[in-house]
């Protein structure tokens, strides 16, 4: 059963999170960016990550994942979007078949619950097994016992 954490960060509190995960879980991962960079600044990517939502816009990958066809449970770390998955995953998820794959989700957020993001997930991830969600806190303790019991 090979595990596979997939993570899209922009300020590296996702990055930090997805470390975590790979530490517990012993997963292979693979940091998830789009062909053209964000600008730096959370004021300034926040915009653009806006747009993409009101415009519809799914980003390019810059990287393919290898051999992502071996994988069976995929840890899918985001930020949360004004209550969503960011529009990147939309992409990712039309380039890949998540069919009969597990998926965990986690997120990191300012404000948002776990919960909120979870709907987007689902959305996009149809043909998958979608768990419970985790919004990661810099609580190892919590993190370990929600990996554990999933």
């Amino acid at each position: 059963m090979a595990k596979l954490i997939i993570y899209f960060s922009l300020s590296n509190n996702t990055k930090a999170a997805a470390q975590k995960v790979q530490e517990i879980t012993g997963a292979d991962i693979y940091r998830l960016e789009a062909k053209n960079p964000y600008p730096e600044g959370y004021s300034k990517y926040s915009k653009v990550g806006m747009k993409e939502f009101e415009d519809d816009i799914h980003p390019e990958i810059k990287e393919d994942i290898p051999d992502f066809d071996k994988y069976d449970t995929i840890y899918l770390g985001y930020p949360t979007w004004g209550g969503k998955i960011p529009m990147i995953f939309h992409t990712l998820f039309e380039q890949y078949d998540f069919s009969n794959k597990k998926i965990v989700p986690f997120t990191t957020t300012g404000g948002s619950s776990a919960s909120e993001s979870l709907p987007s997930v689902k959305e996009i991830a149809k043909n998958a097994i979608v768990t419970d969600n985790f919004r990661y806190q810099f609580d190892d303790k919590k993190l370990k016992t929600f990996l554990n019991e999933i």
